[in-house]
């Protein structure tokens, strides 16, 4: 699988931008702030529908387009696979209230009265659909600095990672994920009314019946991925990492506060879901939020049974970060027989000389790889030899020599 050619309107940095992509790999070059990572984000939102780095989607509209009546970002990419061509185009729409105004609050540094409302449009070989049949159709994994986060920071963000990697994956999984949320949502709300005596307690059966069903779908794929994952981390973290402890990863389960094993079953985790829901409804009530379930559960990194979030140094830490988006980037190959688009993101500046060269050596074993740098010093010139070097500086692309 690889994009060959990729067409940006208005996103970013870019007001105008039409790039032929070759197979193999590309490395873009370029100062800070001149659109290098702006390209990976267009090729990442046109996976997933879903900028990595922004949560506000009218900050992907290039701000020159402001000016117009109906601000509007275009992308569009050509993707060849074995299985045939694919066409896929993202359209983000601005609606604002007065032409020029969200122009002018910008360069008051105001926000506009009436903010713009960001519409998006998705298109897949031409026909009009919704998010959710877009996720799936490349499969992209992207490698940032920020990695790092992955294993000492946040649960959420280990929720998060394990449901986008699922997502790309398995259609199913995404259905069930937006269902949960929204279940969530509702019994949240209801919580909160039985405890301030507006509502009946026995209308909590429905809704955890549907936070089951929903729910033990995702805790039962996010365990099977991760016990393929640590099989796979395993060998590549041994081979980054000069310590002798052995990499494990850990699926902590909400439920029943036991760590998953790779091989619950459905109905097995939902009768245990259920006998949770049941032991938290006090509970739940008084505090009016949904305590149990997939939406607490939590992802640990080990090495020799040490926690690494906690206790591991940042080299540690970034060793198995990448471990971690290798074996990911090998999971899905398995999975899908098509080789995933490697996006990495000024990676190679935090890490040492040997493992920038094992990182190089790995890579360089996809179809299609995408790589900025600051500078070319970092990169092996036998890497170089096999890359097409591209220029990037203030929105424009020109080609390098080596």
């Amino acid at each position: 699988m690889h994009i060959s050619h990729l067409s940006l309107t208005n996103f970013r940095n870019y007001s105008n931008l039409d790039l032929v992509l070759p197979p193999h790999i590309t490395v873009l070059q370029g100062d800070n702030a001149q659109g290098k990572s702006n390209l990976l984000e267009a090729i990442y939102l046109l996976a997933t529908s879903r900028s990595y780095r922004v949560t506000n989607e009218r900050e992907l509209i290039n701000w020159s387009a402001l000016q117009d009546e109906l601000p509007v970002c275009r992308l569009v990419a050509d993707i060849q696979k074995t299985s045939g061509n694919l066409s896929l185009e993202i359209a983000l729409m601005n609606k604002i209230v007065a032409p020029g105004e969200a122009k002018d609050a910008f360069l008051r540094g105001r926000s506009p009265s009436k903010p713009a409302t960001t519409h998006k449009r998705i298109r897949v070989n031409g026909v009009v659909r919704r998010a959710i049949d877009l996720v799936g159709q490349i499969n992209v994994v992207p490698f940032s600095v920020q990695d790092i986060n992955i294993i000492g920071g946040e649960p959420a963000l280990r929720r998060r990672y394990l449901d986008i990697a699922n997502s790309q994956l398995d259609p199913h999984y995404l259905r069930q994920l937006q269902r949960y949320h929204r279940v969530l949502w509702q019994r949240n709300r209801l919580l909160r009314q039985i405890a301030e005596h507006q509502a009946n307690v026995d209308e909590l059966s429905f809704w955890d019946q549907e936070l089951v069903q929903a729910g033990s779908y995702l805790i039962v794929q996010r365990d099977l991925m991760v016990a393929a994952l640590e099989q796979l981390a395993q060998d590549i973290h041994g081979e980054l990492s000069s310590e002798q402890g052995r990499l494990t990863l850990a699926y902590l389960r909400n439920i029943d506060k036991e760590r998953g094993k790779g091989d619950s079953q459905i109905e097995e985790t939902a009768q245990v879901f259920a006998r949770s829901l049941d032991a938290a409804r006090n509970k739940e009530i008084a505090q009016g939020v949904s305590l149990v379930g997939p939406h607490r559960d939590d992802l640990r990194f080990l090495a020799d049974d040490v926690d690494m979030g906690i206790f591991g140094s940042r080299g540690q830490q970034r060793a198995i970060a990448l471990s971690l988006k290798l074996a990911e980037a090998n999971f899905m190959l398995s999975k899908t027989g098509e080789h995933p688009i490697l996006l990495l993101d000024d990676v190679l500046s935090e890490l040492d000389s040997r493992r920038r060269s094992h990182l190089l050596q790995s890579v360089a074993r996809y179809q299609q790889v995408l790589m900025t740098a600051t500078e070319l010093d970092h990169f092996d010139a036998d890497f170089l030899k096999q890359a097409v070097l591209l220029g990037v500086a203030q929105g424009r692309i020109q080609p390098l020599t080596s």
